[in-house]
């Protein structure tokens, strides 16, 4: 018998909004986080535009000095790490430290802080070299420094696997729950990769949209005229629990961890296999992991990222995995939305897929204007959101590196 693992809340800052409310009453309304770029002078990019926060205060949840010696990726881990523990109603004296546990991933780290330093050490040497810079820098540092922020003394961690890292750090913290190993796990992922060399490697490889001139309407999974996604930036944390545990003290429930499969394709630098048969393998473990039938999921949250080969192979993929139940499926990507926010995408996604169960909406794909042969005729939710029952979800992540995710969540039931 494995113990029973349940959502109990849930921390976000995305480009449509700093928490869970004002985010999800955006991907609610399709609204776009596009917008030119800010954060350095893209000027002579040949991509001049992303989903970057809008209005975020780091200081709303760290002290100024730690503010200063902390990435961007790892000041949005914090300030959704501690919406989602207050979200779970998870104070100091509630829980025991030792079973308290931190899975926090990021697929790139503190990217700025490598900028910035090595801007430091060409113009004035290595003396002048931050001694903070290893610890901004490295992926794994947001996982510590949520940890101290909440004295959890339990399993403690990062996941790093592109942009599959937030569900691999979910799903594995639901894992560690099933074994025995905690009791409540903060787990998700962080990125801040809009910067100048991230948005110039992206870009020289023609991953990015290149619609300069729209960028509200650049990001566009499932539709014929995509030409690549739009670099997002943010973080999604959850905090799962034990259901004993949950029942206990009286925690508000948002649904149950059903299954969970990882895999992998060994296969290519950046692209998937035919039909994307790793994925195809993660959705039928994950439904097996749970228990159910491809009949008992209502939506997915495809990981849809608006490039040409992902989205017909994922649309095809999810066609063969629900053959005769998918024309009754809902499918949608909130990229469309959210812009593509790397290690931090499959944590939003899947606070995104845990919100359309609680309230019976499926979050739209934006800018759907024309079909694509190439994907087939499923139900993408174009353009408005759709009034649905859902008992369960299914939420999909892919990472540069032939990783592959897929985690179900289902409607709690005692």
């Amino acid at each position: 018998m494995r113990r029973r693992v349940v959502v109990t809340g849930l921390g976000a800052v995305t480009p449509i909004g700093n928490d869970v409310a004002t985010t999800w009453r955006a991907l609610q309304k399709g609204v776009s986080g596009a917008a030119p770029i800010t954060k350095f002078d893209a000027s002579t990019f040949p991509v001049r535009f992303a989903c970057e926060l809008k209005g975020f205060d780091p200081l709303s949840t760290m002290e100024r000095k730690e503010a200063k010696r902390a990435d961007p990726y790892t000041q949005y881990a914090v300030a959704a790490s501690v919406e989602a523990m207050a979200d779970a109603g998870l104070t100091a004296g509630t829980y025991d430290i030792d079973r308290l546990g931190v899975i926090v991933g990021s697929g790139i780290g503190g990217l700025k802080s490598f900028e910035d330093q090595h801007d430091t050490y060409r113009e004035r040497g290595a003396s002048k070299i931050s001694p903070f810079f290893i610890p901004m820098f490295i992926a794994d540092i947001a996982a510590g420094v949520v940890s101290m922020r909440f004295n959890a003394r339990g399993p403690n961690y990062a996941t790093v696997s592109a942009c599959a890292t937030s569900a691999h750090a979910i799903g594995d913290a639901f894992r560690t729950i099933q074994y025995g190993d905690a009791d409540i796990m903060i787990c998700g992922g962080s990125e801040a990769a809009v910067t100048a060399m991230s948005i110039g490697g992206f870009a020289n490889m023609t991953a990015l949209s290149t619609r300069n001139d729209c960028p509200e309407t650049a990001s566009r999974p499932f539709d014929k005229d995509r030409d690549g996604f739009v670099m997002g930036e943010g973080a999604g944390i959850v905090v799962l629990e034990l259901l004993e545990h949950a029942l206990a003290r009286g925690a508000k429930i948002y649904g149950e961890m059903g299954g969970y499969r990882a895999t992998g394709d060994a296969y290519h630098l950046t692209g998937q296999l035919p039909d994307h048969e790793g994925l195809q393998r993660a959705m039928r473990g994950a439904l097996a992991d749970a228990n159910l039938t491809a009949a008992d999921v209502d939506y997915v949250n495809a990981h849809g990222t608006s490039t040409p080969l992902n989205d017909s192979n994922e649309a095809r993929a999810i066609a063969m995995v629900f053959g005769e139940s998918a024309p009754r499926l809902s499918v949608s990507s909130t990229k469309s939305m959210t812009g593509h926010m790397l290690g931090a995408a499959g944590g939003v996604e899947f606070i995104a897929a845990t919100l359309a169960m609680r309230d019976g909406v499926i979050p739209p794909t934006i800018n759907f204007a024309t079909p694509d042969p190439e994907c087939g005729d499923l139900d993408f939710t174009p353009n408005v959101p759709r009034q649905r029952d859902v008992r369960a979800v299914l939420s999909n992540s892919a990472g540069f590196g032939g990783h592959n995710v897929s985690i179900v969540v289902k409607r709690f039931k005692e």
